[in-house]
């Protein structure tokens, strides 16, 4: 179902590099207190989650609660989650980060990373909470990476506790996305993106050393070089285009049943506009309403003056939760 787009790009960040590097670097980090707790999982593995709290507001106890997941190389403590905090508790909802394997600052113990598909550890977190907070209300946002993940994740559980969800600017066709990334002023961020995930391989050396080839890893080039490498033999597939192949979200989409919101622009420089579209006729019908904007670039969505920037994404997602998990919380209040 195609949602009325209501994005007006800032005119002071013209084209989709600068909407990706602008909001970057314009987001805020003030206002916000993130309280960690450990969760020790069943492999002997652990996995880190922000629980914010936002200065000057109010979340009332026991509303909905918002699991929000970041994109590749980012954090709980990402700017662009930061700022998802402060409008979810605008709305009244509370929310919790949760961060990747290897990505709260402190490198996970086991021969393996995080990826696009690896949804266990989201169904871990969300059965962890449901458990905590039996009735409470949860709904989930991703972001690029962890948009993919929650999407996959949605489409595998036929029976999720999530009651809603909204994901930014994934990456819906990892093969497509791979190869668009090596065109143009692009490459810039697989550049940067490629030297973050080896730096992590190299600190892991020790215990990646048997389990995969580390020099052809720290070689690498692009995703797909790293890819095939890396990220392939750790987490079980044959190659690169095995783990695209299955753990692209689009593959999912149909069978999500939870109402879910999907935002990303048509000049996303990580995903050509074509596997956009290939989306849009997917989602039509569906559970799934779509905001698809010609500008907005990655994880962008800057409106407003240059004196008083606004981050559209963000608020449209807070707004979209409020109204769909207080939706869930009269249900279940009724059904009470």
């Amino acid at each position: 179902m195609m949602v009325r787009d209501d994005f007006r790009a800032a005119w002071w960040l013209p084209g989709r590099h600068a909407q990706t590097l602008g909001a970057r670097l314009l987001r805020s980090r003030a206002g916000v207190r993130c309280d960690r707790e450990r969760l020790e999982l069943p492999d002997g593995d652990f996995l880190d989650l922000d629980w914010a709290d936002v200065v000057g507001t109010s979340v009332p106890a026991g509303a909905p609660l918002v699991v929000v997941l970041h994109g590749l190389e980012g954090s709980a403590r990402s700017k662009y989650a930061l700022q998802s905090y402060r409008e979810l508790a605008g709305q009244g909802l509370a929310a919790v980060g949760l961060n990747f394997r290897s990505c709260s600052g402190e490198l996970n113990r086991l021969p393996r990373l995080y990826h696009s598909g690896d949804t266990g550890d989201m169904r871990h977190v969300i059965a962890a909470l449901a458990a905590r907070f039996p009735g409470r209300t949860i709904g989930a946002l991703g972001f690029s990476l962890g948009g993919n993940v929650l999407l996959k994740y949605l489409g595998e559980v036929c029976e999720s506790v999530v009651s809603a969800a909204v994901a930014i600017s994934v990456p819906f066709d990892l093969a497509a996305g791979a190869d668009v990334i090596e065109r143009g002023l692009a490459r810039g961020y697989r550049q940067y993106l490629v030297r973050r995930l080896q730096r992590k391989v190299q600190a892991k050396r020790e215990l990646l050393d048997g389990e995969v080839d580390l020099e052809r890893i720290l070689r690498a080039r692009t995703f797909r070089e790293f890819d095939d490498a890396g990220t392939a033999p750790l987490h079980g597939f044959a190659n690169a285009d095995d783990y695209y192949a299955r753990s692209s979200s689009k593959r999912f989409l149909e069978a999500i049943t939870v109402p879910t919101l999907l935002i990303s622009a048509y000049d996303d420089p990580f995903l050509p506009a074509s596997a956009l579209r290939e989306v849009a006729s997917a989602a039509d019908g569906s559970r799934l309403e779509t905001k698809f904007t010609p500008r907005g670039g990655h994880v962008g969505f800057v409106t407003g003056s240059p004196w008083a920037p606004r981050f559209w994404a963000e608020q449209t997602a807070a707004n979209y939760l409020a109204e769909r998990l207080g939706e869930s919380s009269e249900t279940a209040e009724t059904r009470r």
